[in-house]
């Protein structure tokens, strides 16, 4: 399946793993929108929309970058209207835009649960229900969302259930759009690493250098995507896939390259 002149739209585009899958897919040819709020680099964070479109244009693909808060709706409407204008329509939508906060109820200040909240459930689903229109005249298209299988397992949901209900939910979302949309032939299905990923999240927010180093790179997730959007029709759709088990599948077995430290220990992430 080319990636040659389709358009994929990935939210928090501008660092991480939303920026490896966009230089994965631009490696392909494929047209990306960068859609994420940063314009200003922040130093704890690196990287802004338009560093990562200069990346992407390098990469071998095109590039839109697109300032956009998925918690505000009239921002998604501009940047769906901003990414048909530029390229003619959409064809893949990646839902990789989350916040995260792992507090237990007592703990968790109900402006990070609305933001959790905000962000991960209502803004997800307004991407989608807004490019709708357009995966549906669209080439092969899919729906990707960076959310774990749904486990029950008290451990998930004793320690952070307002981040646990989140990502459940997204999950939820994409299982849901595999059923809603398969008449229209709009492939959907859920990705999770098997374990944490070296991002600005881990290194600021969970455990820092010490978890970066028993972390995978973006990159995982990056082929991982490319083998997903590989598929066509509805060949690959409801599915809440691990990085490891599709790569395995795809033959690929030997996961080393994408370890931060080669042949260290690694860290299971969250839900596996």
């Amino acid at each position: 399946m080319s990636f040659q002149n389709r358009t994929i739209l990935i939210t928090g585009a501008s660092r991480g793993i939303g920026k490896a899958i966009a230089l994965r897919l631009a490696k392909e040819g494929a047209n990306i929108v960068v859609a994420a709020k940063s314009v200003t680099e922040d130093p704890r964070l690196g990287g802004t929309i338009f560093s990562a479109a200069e990346e992407i244009e390098a990469a071998g693909g095109k590039a839109l970058a697109v300032q956009v808060d998925i918690r505000h709706e009239e921002q998604i409407q501009s940047m769906v209207e901003q990414a048909v204008a530029k390229f003619g329509g959409i064809d893949v939508v990646i839902n990789n835009a989350s916040a995260i906060q792992l507090t237990p109820t007592e703990q968790t200040e109900t402006k990070r649960f609305d933001l959790m909240h905000s962000i991960n459930v209502r803004g997800t689903f307004l991407v989608v229900k807004h490019c709708i229109p357009w995966l549906k005249k669209g080439n092969n298209p899919h729906i990707i969302t960076l959310s774990p299988p749904i486990s029950l397992q008290p451990k998930w949901l004793g320690g952070h259930i307002a981040y646990t209900l989140t990502k459940y939910n997204m999950s939820m979302l994409a299982l849901g759009w595999a059923a809603e949309f398969k008449g229209a032939g709009i492939a959907s299905n859920a990705l999770w690493p098997r374990t944490t990923i070296d991002t600005a999240a881990v290194r600021n927010l969970l455990g820092g250098e010490a978890l970066a180093k028993m972390s995978r790179t973006p990159e995982i997730i990056a082929d991982s995507v490319f083998y997903i959007l590989l598929k066509t029709g509805l060949s690959c759709t409801g599915n809440t896939f691990i990085d490891e088990e599709l790569l395995a599948a795809e033959g690929i077995t030997d996961l080393d390259k994408y370890a931060v430290v080669p042949r260290g220990q690694l860290y299971n992430d969250l839900f596996v």
